[in-house]
């Protein structure tokens, strides 16, 4: 079980891993840029929600799941294999939305999908080249590669948009009425398990502005402050897997954890950490006893803020804290006590089921037969 995990887990990490990049310099232009971002705070006169809309928004709702889809579909087939891909992973990004219990409805990014079709796409790529390899007239091969490249990108599409996008759609109906019912249930550090899972698959934003802050806003009405803004919104968590990750990781993960912690801690876009979790799907053990841990400490001061945080950063934080002194020493003290709790769980899950080094290709290891096709690697027998 431990080497399944290790190499879906590698196999993840190799569609995320050469794209970190892409998701730290998306953090820093949200949190710049955003209209409650920095920027926003000085005196430029710009169009924040323009920039938001026009930037911001494109960037990951396309940019960031197709460069994942090329990856997976290039680890497969190469860049025939990434450009169709790439273009699969358009018919998800179209068939997908949600619509919660509470009415709410979203178009969350389609990472998941993306992960999903990428590959397969690779795969239907690289079994129609062998077909047609020995089928193809000496002349005609630049006709063959490019129509039969397009034919299967039309029926990938369609798979995309009729059955990937939708199966997305119904896992985020799910996440976001699972968060709904338990909060009502009055189980709330229970709540974290489907919101950490729920969020990692970026589905942050539906789960916290459909779900939590509706249920928020009637609890200040009643008693000036509200435990639901700090469900999802919660940096400690985030904080202490990146911490786990600059200590204990590995390679390009362990390079970009410190400015992802800067991002997410002070910026408040917990979307960078995401793809840490997703590079080694264990690594959300490290989430749920951040959050659960948080989430009883802030039940048992009675804690909670008088509006939702955005972005959840730490000042964002702070601006929002009630004047009881009990209920903001619970607020601070949930914030380090989720930090604490993911930093020690993520270091022993580190060390118990490692991300490797993307230059680490072991062909007798399980990771490096899932990554040694990773770009730049030297394919098999080379």
């Amino acid at each position: 079980m431990k080497e399944r995990i290790q190499k879906f887990g590698g196999w993840l990490a190799g569609m995320v891993i050469p794209n970190l990049g892409a998701f730290i310099a998306w953090g820093l232009i949200t949190a710049l840029l955003i209209p409650t971002g920095w920027l926003a705070e000085t005196s430029l006169d710009w169009d924040w929600d323009g920039l938001t809309g026009n930037l911001v928004g494109p960037m990951i709702k396309y940019l960031l799941p197709l460069l994942i889809a090329y990856t997976g579909g290039k680890m497969v087939h190469g860049h025939r294999g990434g450009v169709l891909g790439a273009v699969a992973a358009m018919g998800v990004i179209g068939g997908a939305s949600f619509e919660l219990a509470s009415g709410a409805v979203g178009d969350p990014p389609q990472f998941l999908g993306a992960m999903a079709i990428g590959p397969l796409a690779g795969w239907v790529m690289r079994e129609i080249d062998d077909w047609l390899e020995d089928r193809t007239p000496a002349g005609f091969e630049m006709l063959y590669n490019n129509f039969s490249q397009g034919f299967a990108g039309v029926g990938l599409v369609g798979l995309g948009y009729l059955v990937i996008g939708p199966v997305m759609s119904a896992i985020a109906t799910a996440f976001g009425n699972m968060v709904e019912a338990i909060t009502e249930a009055g189980l709330l550090p229970l709540a974290d398990i489907p919101i950490e899972v729920g969020k990692v698959l970026f589905l942050n934003n539906a789960i916290n502005h459909g779900v939590l802050t509706p249920l928020g806003t009637v609890d200040v009405a009643e008693t000036g402050r509200s435990i639901y803004f700090m469900l999802e919104s919660n940096p400690g968590p985030g904080l202490g897997l990146l911490g786990a990750y600059w200590l204990a990781g590995k390679g390009l993960a362990k390079l970009s954890a410190p400015g992802a912690m800067i991002i997410h801690f002070l910026g408040g876009i917990h979307e960078v950490y995401f793809p840490f979790v997703l590079m080694n799907p264990v690594m959300i053990g490290a989430m749920w006893a951040g959050g659960i841990t948080a989430d009883i400490v802030f039940v048992a001061f009675d804690a909670g803020l008088v509006g939702p945080p955005s972005p959840g950063s730490i000042f964002a934080y702070l601006t929002l804290l009630p004047t009881d002194g009990g209920a903001i020493a619970g607020v601070l003290l949930g914030v380090a006590a989720g930090a604490v709790a993911a930093f020690f769980v993520g270091v022993v899950l580190l060390r118990l089921f490692p991300v490797k080094d993307m230059k680490d290709t072991d062909a007798d290891s399980d990771i490096g037969d899932a990554v040694e096709n990773l770009p730049g690697m030297p394919m098999p027998g080379m």
